[in-house]
């Protein structure tokens, strides 16, 4: 059988089943793959670095394995997408930063390099904003990303390339990461699925920047997760890929995810729509959450409207993440600034005001309290339910979003803190971001 069309957006589960039962050999899935990528990747730039030739080794070695039906690996022969950000060995990785554009890392992420031990092949990489630090998908590198359903759109950000190569059918499964809705909001852009997973349970090693130029708060905050068309795919993905590992010393065990013993009749769910005060949420949002709630309902779990404790959790999130006052990333861009798009600059690069150590260490307490309170909360309702943006996939270069027919600041309306230091502080770095111009043009 040679791989069809429609194989192109099957689950990776029915993939690997295929290529077990030898439907399928993994040389023709990895070309068919490429193939596609050829052909469509232009009207996207989803895809920034092919690995043609190591993959088609490696899917010769899988269909040997395959052959011979011992030692078959989990994932044997199944071709997979890494997002630019996360680290793999001898093939360029380069955070979507000019001053990393020839970087080929010398290691694998522990992510990655436990998907290949599994028996998946890396194809390509896919395209990110500088640093992960967008919800547009831009970079002076490789320049934009396209919305699939409508290319004058964005992908969203940070895992935008990645969201848009899994809908247009460049891979079954892939990886992404999150450091303040990286997956989430390209996943809900783009109609695909992903997993922000707990902190601490996937190792974060090979998160680019490289350590130890990378800022702390990212190695604290960012999380390396699945992403897929399937929510299977997910399990699949997240069992692999979880657990310790000597490079990260926080990663602890976390038990298989078995989502076929749950009895959803002991599960309960709380949903809400927006939290008032907190950040404008657009009504077609808001019906979808209802319309998830109602849809698990209907199955027997049990379903609250309630809000969950997360009235400071941005305000908390924003200040950990800028408690050095970016003076580190400062420090990483010396004398190459000019390297970065101006609305890079202004965002990454601004001074703010630091933290003294007092400050820091009271703000860590607070973050775990509130860890302690959401999980408290999360042991009556496991399942919470939400917006997971404010609008659908915003324009190319828009700096304003549209809710119900009120112009509201992209990142002040999901950023309430952001725009309460725009207001107190009129030459903060997010007025100048918001303000600023884009070379966004010039590469697409």
């Amino acid at each position: 059988m040679k791989f069809s069309d429609e194989l192109f957006f099957a689950p990776a589960t029915k993939l690997v089943e295929m290529l077990r039962s030898r439907q399928v050999s993994s040389a023709e899935m990895v070309s068919a793959f490429l193939e596609r990528i050829e052909a469509e990747n232009h009207k996207l730039n989803a895809v920034v670095t092919i690995v043609e030739e190591r993959a088609a080794e490696e899917a010769d070695e899988a269909d040997r394995r395959l052959a011979g039906r011992e030692d078959v690996r989990p994932l044997e022969g199944l071709p997979i997408t890494i997002k630019d950000s996360i680290a793999t060995k001898d093939v360029r990785s380069t955070d979507g930063l000019k001053i990393l554009e020839h970087y080929i890392p010398p290691e694998d992420a522990p992510a990655v390099a436990r998907l290949r031990a599994a028996g998946a092949i890396v194809i390509c990489k896919t395209n990110i904003p500088e640093m992960a630090m967008d919800y547009d998908c831009c970079n002076p590198v490789f320049g934009a990303t396209n919305n699939p359903w409508d290319r004058s759109r964005v992908p969203g950000g940070s895992s935008g390339g990645e969201a848009a190569a899994l809908v247009s059918g460049f891979a079954a499964m892939g990886l992404g990461s999150d450091y303040g809705g990286s997956i989430r909001v390209p996943s809900h852009f783009c109609g695909v699925v992903g997993l922000k997973p707990s902190w601490g349970t996937i190792p974060g090693t090979g998160h680019l920047p490289p350590s130890p130029a990378a800022p702390p708060p990212i190695a604290h905050m960012a999380t390396i997760g699945p992403m897929a068309r399937y929510v299977d795919d997910l399990t699949l993905s997240y069992n692999i890929i979880k657990g310790p590992h000597p490079s990260t010393p926080y990663t602890v065990p976390t038990p298989q995810a078995h989502p076929e013993k749950v009895n959803v009749k002991k599960v309960a769910c709380a949903f809400f729509s927006g939290i008032e005060g907190l950040t404008p949420v657009a009504a077609e949002i808001r019906s979808a959450v209802e319309k998830a709630a109602k849809a698990l309902e209907k199955i027997g779990v049990r379903v609250e409207q309630k809000n969950p404790p997360i009235a400071d959790a941005a305000k908390i999130w924003w200040e950990y993440a800028m408690a050095d006052g970016n003076e580190l990333t400062r420090q990483m861009f010396a004398g190459k600034e000019h390297l970065m798009r101006e609305r890079a600059r202004n965002m990454v690069l601004a001074p703010m005001p630091s933290k003294s150590a007092a400050e820091y260490f009271m703000l860590s307490i607070q973050r775990d309290i509130f860890r302690v309170q959401l999980q408290q909360f999360m042991e009556e309702y496991p399942i919470i339910i939400g917006p997971p943006f404010c609008v659908t996939a915003f324009p190319h270069d828009a700096l304003e979003v549209d809710v119900d027919g009120q112009s509201h600041s992209l990142y002040a309306a999901n950023w309430p803190v952001l725009w309460a230091t725009a207001r107190v502080c009129p030459e903060s770095w997010f007025r100048r971001a918001m303000t600023s111009t884009d070379c966004r043009s010039v590469f697409r």
